[in-house]
């Protein structure tokens, strides 16, 4: 008589971890290890599951910050307690500002010791509450299998966001004894939209059929919610000049005839007197933030205001809005897409902006001896043919690489929106190159940033990566400096680096390949040659040091004053 083989095995939590985040699909973890999570990572070394290290907690979040919004994948992130734990929070919040789907999990000390200030712990359920979209600490190795799956669900679930998961060290090193069953891998339910959002949907088609200036605002969410094609496909069929966040750049590729570029502070001038003269403003998926709405009281003064995003709490929170609707972007478009409407196609509205657009484009004067950060960012655009990953830190290059770089796709531009992280930039690159080895990555950074991370140019040089860090080096905090020459009567405190390290030698340090772009030289020779080679490289490009970013609309003014007008 043949004798049935039990299914049952026995595995640790850290085991029972592992194989919870292969059924969720996760095949790539961003960490550092420590003391209470050595279980963790013991089983990881066993079962051969791919972890990068790097070399700061911070950047284990901006990397899985990179990696998730290159491809809206869930990022995963492993550090240690206490401040291992403290030193991710910045990323934790990056991700919570920018409605990003990362799981992050923290080792915690034994539930006997919790509570007790032992070594190295922390409360990362308090400190972490009101910067992700939930937080669990598993006290039972039970719980282990059904508390990643929620965790992933809720990252990816209605507005996307962080998770924290605590894990105390014992709950990790227990055993359990338990079925195996096949991966599966949640899928996060997608609301479905009310009667009151649907009412509003066809409500927005029939106040389209009446307004003679209607505009678009792409967001953030059209790019989360992968509906770029149904946004250009309503668009044209309705020729509606188009706006986007700095979020929403790449939904509209910048060479679409009904794209006038990002909107806001440093947006562009068609943009803005765009949003001033609209009569019908379609907002999908995008804030009303302060950096787009400028002035809320004088904010699209002539518009009926429509807003479609994920967020309940988003809509009518910032800006005046008639036709609500609560639904994914993508959702809401499908459906737009089906009524049948006979609407103007708003022939000299577009006209109008396009000629605005020709205009005054964004601008910038070359200057003899000397490399302009703009000219350089338009350089990378032609030498990339529009078709790099960007990625950038926060200041003034972030928004010329806003402003200069061609966008054609969605998902192509990496950087920090909502919380403005400095450090952000180098560790995201790592983690977008994780996401497409195959694909070219630029970094756009500044001297101020490129110091805050560092260190994990030794992460480039250890896995053998393949980014270009071009860092625009004017020996300034600049963006803070602009604001102290325009508001403080160029007292510039602390925003001047009188000493700086050699960036060459500190590229060499890590094993780079290492460029200083000569002003006075062949400059963009040396840029061709740094940009085709199939190693990581830090690219130098010394920049005037008092070049401001504009236009510029100055605090407190609405969108129509613009400083810097070409």
């Amino acid at each position: 008589m043949q004798t049935k083989q039990s299914s049952k095995t026995q595995l640790s939590g850290a085991e029972l971890l592992i194989n919870s985040l292969s059924k969720q699909q996760v095949s790539l973890i961003f960490g550092y290890p420590g003391g209470t999570i050595l279980p963790q990572y013991d089983a990881m070394y066993r079962k051969h599951f791919k972890n990068i290290l790097v070399r700061h907690e911070q950047a284990a979040a901006h990397a899985a910050e990179g990696f998730a919004k290159s491809t809206g994948k869930t990022g995963v992130v492993l550090v240690t307690s206490g401040p291992g734990a403290t030193n991710a929070i910045t990323g934790i919040t990056d991700a919570m500002r920018d409605s990003v789907p990362m799981v992050v999990f923290t080792g915690q000390v034994g539930t006997k010791l919790i509570g007790t200030d032992a070594f190295q712990e922390a409360d990362v359920l308090s400190l972490t509450k009101s910067i992700t979209k939930r937080n669990y600490q598993i006290r039972s190795v039970d719980e282990i299998e059904s508390t990643v799956a929620d965790a992933f669900e809720t990252a990816n679930s209605g507005r996307r966001g962080p998770v924290v998961v605590d894990l105390p060290k014992n709950v990790m090193s227990e055993k359990i004894e338990i079925d195996e069953t096949k991966p599966v891998t949640n899928q996060p339910a997608t609301p479905q939209m009310s009667a009151e959002s649907a009412d509003n949907l066809h409500a927005i088609i029939q106040a389209l059929k009446h307004a003679s200036k209607p505009l678009m605002i792409a967001g953030g969410g059209v790019v989360a919610a992968q509906a770029s094609p149904e946004f250009i496909e309503f668009a044209h069929q309705h020729q509606i000049p188009v706006v986007s966040s700095l979020l929403g750049l790449g939904v509209l590729p910048n060479a679409d005839p009904l794209f006038m570029g990002m909107a806001g502070m440093h947006g562009s001038y068609a943009a803005n007197m765009a949003l001033h003269k609209c009569d019908l403003l379609i907002n999908i998926g995008c804030r009303f933030e302060d950096r787009l709405a400028t002035n809320t009281k004088r904010f699209a003064p002539n518009a009926e205001v429509a807003h479609i995003d994920i967020d309940p709490k988003e809509i009518g929170k910032i800006i005046e809005t008639k036709y609500q609707v609560v639904a994914d972007a993508k959702d809401a478009l499908d459906q737009m897409l089906t009524y049948d409407t006979t609407a103007d196609t708003h022939a000299e509205w577009v006209a109008e902006n396009q000629q605005r657009k020709a205009q005054h484009p964004y601008h910038y004067r070359k200057q003899d001896g000397a490399i302009k950060p703009q000219q350089l960012i338009e350089k990378v655009g032609a030498l990339t043919e529009g078709k790099a990953y960007v990625v950038t830190d926060v200041g003034q290059h972030q928004m010329w690489a806003a402003q200069f770089y061609p966008y054609s796709f969605p998902r192509q531009l990496v950087t920090s929106g909502g919380l403005g992280t400095m450090g952000f930039g180098l560790p995201a690159a790592i983690g977008t190159q994780f996401a497409h080895p195959d694909q070219p990555i630029i970094l756009f950074t500044g001297d101020g940033s490129l110091q805050m991370t560092s260190e994990e140019m030794d992460v480039l040089s250890a896995y053998h990566l393949n980014v270009k860090v071009i860092l625009l080096n004017n020996g300034t905090l600049g963006m803070v400096r602009q604001w102290q020459d325009l508001f403080y009567d160029e007292r510039r405190s602390q925003t001047v680096f009188h000493e700086q390290p050699d960036f060459q030698k500190l590229a060499q340090a890590y094993a780079l390949e290492n460029y200083l772009l000569d002003p006075h030289g062949n400059w963009e020779q040396q840029l061709q040659q740094a940009l085709s080679s199939e190693h990581s490289a830090l690219i130098e490009v010394p920049i005037p040091k008092l070049e401001a970013v504009e236009p510029m609309i100055t605090p407190g003014q609405s969108n129509d004053h613009m400083i810097g007008v070409d």
